[in-house]
């Protein structure tokens, strides 16, 4: 496990600024004022890269990397090309700082849920002056986060659709958790 070079980094940064927008800099502040407080950070294992207190991944450095499968929160990996692709693994901490979310009705839950995309006649409500091409996080009606996309259209835009025109692209949900189990944890 080691630290993510800048390429590396900011890579990371701009797909998570894709969802996030400003808040991106909480995802790294100190976690209280003290002088010697812990933080979160990244780190790489094989491809995949790790959100993680510094103490705990400090304490990981005794472990051989071999016998390291995981520590911490995986976000997602790196492609052989550089690019990086998220992990539905990484929904806590996107859901938590997102900027756009979408609410999908409960007859839209199970579409989304089996890897469709989001029409809209399952949406329920929007983030307000959304832009097309942005990314959203997805709740049911009840605010539990579901999964993550990408807007088709922006949110004036998306008002004029019919029905079953397509509000946003579908790039992870819990579904995976099941579909994916195999690939998904897998060390590559």
């Amino acid at each position: 496990m080691r630290p993510l070079t800048e390429t590396e980094t900011q890579t990371l940064f701009q797909k998570l600024a894709h969802y996030t927008g400003n808040s991106l800099k909480n995802l790294i502040a100190p976690l209280d004022d003290s002088p010697n407080a812990d933080r979160y950070v990244f780190r790489i294992h094989k491809d995949r890269v790790y959100y993680v207190r510094l103490s705990i991944a400090n304490l990981a450095v005794s472990i051989e990397r071999e016998k390291l499968t995981s520590l911490g929160l995986c976000l997602g990996k790196f492609t052989k090309t550089g690019k990086f692709r998220l992990h539905i693994t990484s929904l806590p901490i996107l859901a938590e700082h997102a900027r756009y979310k979408i609410w999908v009705k409960p007859n839209g839950e199970m579409p989304f849920l089996y890897g469709g995309n989001i029409v809209k006649a399952h949406v329920g409500r929007w983030s307000e002056d959304c832009p097309e091409h942005q990314g959203v996080i997805v709740y049911s009606m009840n605010d539990t986060p579901l999964g993550f996309g990408i807007t088709a259209r922006g949110t004036s835009e998306a008002r004029r659709l019919d029905p079953t025109g397509v509000v946003a692209f579908r790039q992870a949900d819990c579904g995976e958790y099941l579909r994916d189990e195999d690939n998904l944890f897998a060390s590559g």
